[in-house]
This record gives C-alpha cells, structure tokens and sequence, in this order.
C-alpha cells in the first residue's frame, strides 16, 4: 500500500513537473519569438536608414562629380581663352618687333636680358624672321647674344627629338 501510494505521489510529482516544464518551454518559446521580432524590427530599421544615408551620400557624390566636371570645362574653357590671348600678344609683340630697327630691338633685349627676362626674350625671337634675329643678334651684346644662341640650339635639338 505503501509502495502503491509512493508511486501515485511520485507519477503526481512527475505529471506536474513535466506540465511545468512543459509550460516553461512556452514561455521561453515566446519570449524567444519576441525577442526575434524586435531584432528583427530593429535590423529592418537600420537597413532602412543605411539605404536611406546610402543614397544622401551618392546624391552628394553626384553632386560633386558634376562641379568637379563643370569646375573642368571652365578650366579648360579659362586655358582656351588665356592661350588665345597670349597668341595675340606674341603676335602683335613680334610684329612691332619685326618693324622695329634691329639695334633699338637689340638693346631693348639686352636690357630685357640684363632684367632677368631672359625667357621672355627668347620666346619673342622664336617668332620673329630668320633674317630680323640675324640682325638683331649683331647688336646684342656678346655675353646675351651667346645665351640667346645656346638656348636656340638647344630648342632646336628638342624640336627634333619630338618630331
């Protein structure tokens, strides 16, 4: 009797366990469910707010892209018109040289020279005629005329290495 009763106490205490057990799970089970769903949610936000950044920065990307491009042209543009405007200076520079007397054009070199413009000079005997350098080349002064000379065969050696 006694042995019967243990073990109705004991299949009681098992039973109950288990429903204990049992219920626990589910609880967890639940709590398990809403904790995905809040990860969930939150995941599904910052996905959302990264696309949303994801897009500000490749609209201000874009932006950049078309100054950079339009900051470009204009350079390009600015170049354009200052290599026309030199063009029209050495131009007229070299035609005024040209029509001048070759000792005045001389010594307006030698002083150009003796000022430190030496490239300034050169750049304007490149464009003047053959036959006005040689003639302004006889009134310079040895030192300037010699520099002038070296320069120009040095300008000529690189001319041909390019062609």
């Amino acid at each position: 009797m006694i042995s019967k009763l243990c073990i109705l106490i004991l299949m009681s205490v098992f039973l109950n366990a288990s429903e204990e057990t049992s219920s626990s799970l589910t609880r967890q089970k639940y709590e398990v469910m809403e904790l995905k769903k809040e990860l969930n949610s939150f995941y599904k936000d910052k996905e959302q707010e990264y696309q949303e950044r994801k897009k500000e920065l490749e609209g201000i990307l874009s932006q950049i892209e078309k100054e950079k491009n339009q900051i470009k042209d204009l350079h390009d543009k600015n170049l354009e018109i200052l290599q026309d405007i030199k063009l029209a200076v050495e131009s007229k520079t070299s035609k005024i040289y040209n029509q001048m007397k070759p000792k005045i054009a001389a010594d307006i070199f030698n002083q150009m020279i003796g000022e430190g413009k030496i490239d300034d000079v050169f750049d304007i005997i490149l464009k003047l005629k053959e036959s006005n350098v040689t003639q302004i080349m006889k009134f310079l002064s040895v030192p300037n005329a010699s520099i002038l000379t070296q320069m120009l065969e040095n300008f000529n050696i690189n001319k041909e290495k390019k062609e």
